[in-house]
């Protein structure tokens, strides 16, 4: 009877792993038949909007967008959901985010989101992503569908790669697993410690060799890959079809010089880049558009770069953008936090944004810069029927309340366990659920 203690011991240690495993909602089974959406308004996500609008949706894609009174809804023979005074919008994108990586940002143990060593250009973020996240199901449940999971740490962090939130596994999330590589161009500026003046900054001594050593790297990367070799780089193997101009590279760079830094080494390398962050993108903006060079910005609820710059240029920016003619996207980088990603984009529209803009900063601009535009992205025909619905304004976060999502026509739960507290407790004290 001695093993008696060690099934206790066994059963000790593996029930908070079944405690935990019962907050995450079960992903939805395929989609078996066909479902008719009416009487929302439905946003395209490509600046076009229809009142009072019919989706139809049959094995996974949308085989009709078009406003009500233009077919019989009850010919269609379909399972119907009225969704009159709701409105419709697109899947959202979430760009440079960690989701899936990261669980407990003061816990080491469960973040998994960069690689010792400075040159990971083989690492892959998909075979790391977690589906378990508790983290993802509250993201989910503020519209983000779609998500760009993206290395961090060291000179070359690895691949990125895009997955859908609701999946078994990471071989089910997966939408494209080696996407882009990503590049942390350095800074001329050196952040010092908490010692430091006000100012905390100082001038990096070594930005010239950290830049010298990025250029050397790439060209040994494209000596490697015209060359035959008995022995496989791995490192270099991961950047053969970036070199190439092939697949995509991420530069994370914030500062104006840097920038040109960065643009002027991709057009020497012959590479195709997106700049993430660069905060000072509005200063170049023409250059931007001339040489297409899209952007991925980071918050718009964010500090200035520098003392003497406008308080709202942050608010500002995407408008300029906009205005230019550059491929960008809005972003709120990070894991927990990208569940305010549409308060992001609806903080830019009080400063040059028309509402439908804001909503393609993270919908139809995001999946053209992740070349998947012609799977998601907007509302139309053929496309998956990946959307949202919401009682308000899904970038107002006075009135957003998701009442429904789908993935690839999938309807999704968007319970979480913030919502499973909310519930219980509202219950406990016999207070009216909202």
């Amino acid at each position: 009877m001695k093993f008696i203690p060690s099934i206790f011991i066994l059963a000790s240690i593996l029930s908070p792993c079944f405690f935990i495993a019962q907050d995450i909602p079960t992903p939805a089974p395929k989609q078996s038949e066909k479902i008719c959406v009416h009487g929302a308004t439905i946003h395209i996500g490509n600046g076009q909007v229809i009142e009072n609008g019919v989706l139809v949706l049959e094995n996974g894609k949308f085989t009709q967008v078009s406003p009500a009174n233009a077919l019989d809804i009850k010919s269609l023979n379909c399972k119907l959901i009225d969704a009159s005074g709701q409105h419709i919008y697109p899947a959202l994108i979430g760009l440079n985010t960690y989701l899936g990586l990261s669980e407990i940002e003061a816990v080491r143990a469960t973040n998994d989101g960069a690689e010792q060593g400075s040159q990971n250009a083989n690492v892959r973020t998909i075979v790391s992503y977690n589906t378990d996240s508790r983290v993802t199901p509250t993201v989910r449940s503020n519209g983000v569908l779609y998500a760009q999971i993206v290395p961090g740490g060291g000179l070359v962090s690895g691949t990125t790669s895009i997955v859908q939130l609701d999946a078994w596994n990471w071989e089910d999330a997966a939408i494209l697993t080696e996407e882009g590589v990503v590049l942390n161009w350095p800074s001329l500026q050196r952040k010092m410690g908490w010692w430091a003046d006000a100012k905390g900054y100082e001038p990096n001594k070594e930005y010239d060799q950290q830049r010298q050593d990025i250029i050397d790297y790439f060209l040994e990367a494209k000596s490697y890959s015209g060359s035959s070799v008995e022995k496989k780089n791995l490192r270099f193997e991961s950047l053969q079809e970036v070199v190439k101009g092939k697949r995509k590279l991420y530069i994370n760079v914030q500062h104006i010089k840097e920038i040109l830094h960065a643009i002027d080494f991709a057009e020497q390398m012959g590479l195709q880049i997106t700049l993430i962050g660069a905060a000072d993108a509005y200063m170049i903006a023409d250059i931007l558009a001339q040489k297409k060079i899209s952007v991925i910005l980071g918050r718009t609820h964010e500090l200035p770069n520098y003392a003497d710059e406008d308080i709202y240029q942050p608010y500002k920016t995407p408008a300029i953008l906009q205005k230019a003619g550059v491929l960008y996207a809005i972003s709120n980088e990070g894991f927990w936090q990208v569940r305010n990603l549409a308060f992001q984009a609806g903080q830019a529209v009080p400063y040059g944004l028309t509402k439908e803009q804001a909503l393609m900063s993270i919908t139809l601009h995001p999946a053209k810069i992740l070349g998947l535009d012609h799977r998601i992205g907007t509302i139309e025909l053929g496309k998956d029927a990946s959307f949202i619905l919401s009682t308000g304004d899904v970038l107002d976060m006075r009135t957003s309340q998701i009442t429904r999502a789908f993935i690839e026509g999938r309807s999704i739960n968007l319970g979480n366990k913030q919502t499973d507290l909310y519930h219980k407790f509202m219950e406990k004290y016999g207070l009216k659920v909202k």
